[in-house]
């Protein structure tokens, strides 16, 4: 399930967010939009813990849309630490949305076990 966002919810939700997260921003006419909920559910269970998904009605959140500059639906930010670090928008369907989510996932999964390793290390030595 995708937690669902608002302009109220939207800083302590994503820009606070302990771990990176997975934002799309979708529209309840967006026909692409619900062709992909599937992809991006999936791509959450591969990530499990590592990764947060929500969605953001872009129609009922117009601050948010304006301020994130939406050209087109569906428009996908990765926020880490409150920065935007991948925006993906203007993907032509199923193969070049799961080429971009699986490079995410590699780089935030390897970064993930990379953190854990120093961390490990840091007890170790302590």
């Amino acid at each position: 399930m995708v937690l669902s966002v608002s302009e109220r919810t939207f800083t302590q939700e994503v820009l606070e967010s302990p771990i990176p997260v997975l934002v799309n921003f979708e529209a309840p006419w967006c026909g692409l939009c619900r062709i992909i909920h599937p992809l991006l559910l999936q791509f959450k269970s591969q990530c499990g813990d590592q990764i947060k998904l929500v969605g953001v009605n872009a129609d009922e959140n117009f601050k948010l849309s304006n301020t994130y500059r939406l050209k087109s639906l569906p428009t996908l930010l990765l926020v880490e630490n409150g920065t935007i670090r991948h925006r993906l928008e203007g993907f032509r369907g199923r193969d070049d949305l799961r080429m971009a989510l699986e490079e995410i996932k590699l780089t935030y999964t390897n970064h993930s076990k990379i953190y854990n390793q120093m961390a490990d290390l840091e007890c170790r030595t302590a």
